[in-house]
């Protein structure tokens, strides 16, 4: 497997199911990924070295998803230049509201962009455009894939007899 592009991190194995969706994304498009459960909360030392050291292990964006108080996305912005793209998962208590104001309601000077609530796939698109900027191949796969997405979209009209 090639070397690491795209870090997928949540705070724990319990928001995996949402953030599966991100790596199905990376997988269609064959990027290569590292996953990951890294607490903000219960693991802060090995969280904040992760944002730290993964531009030298060849890591250009990170996908970091996280339910509740949802730190993670903005902790790890804190300790890494690299874009971080936050996933605000579904939560019991509030239905990821809590999560989506936690993500989103960043400081001046630690950006993170933020997909819907649940919203992994999108942020797993959202990577790859980002690494497409720089990457012709990429750039063209996503072509293919809005071209087929829109022609999906077309046929829907048929449905409506």
């Amino acid at each position: 497997m090639s070397k690491p592009m795209v870090g997928v991190v949540m705070g724990s194995d319990s928001d995996w199911p949402t953030m599966k969706e991100a790596t199905e994304i990376l997988d269609h498009f064959d990027v290569p990924y590292e996953k990951r459960v890294v607490s903000a909360h219960r693991t802060p030392d090995i969280m904040a070295n992760y944002g730290k050291e993964a531009r030298k292990r060849g890591i250009q964006v990170i996908i970091a998803g996280a339910g509740g108080a949802a730190h993670l996305p903005g902790m790890l912005a804190s300790h890494t230049t690299l874009p971080v793209i936050g996933v605000p998962v579904k939560t019991t208590a509030l239905g990821g509201v809590d999560s989506l104001y936690s993500i989103v309601q960043m400081p001046n000077g630690i950006p993170v962009a933020t997909v819907a609530i649940g919203k992994a796939k999108n942020a797993g698109l959202l990577a790859t455009r980002m690494l497409g900027m720089s990457d012709e191949s990429l750039a063209k796969k996503l072509e293919n894939y809005h071209k087929k997405m829109a022609e999906e979209s077309m046929k829907k009209t048929e449905n409506l007899k």
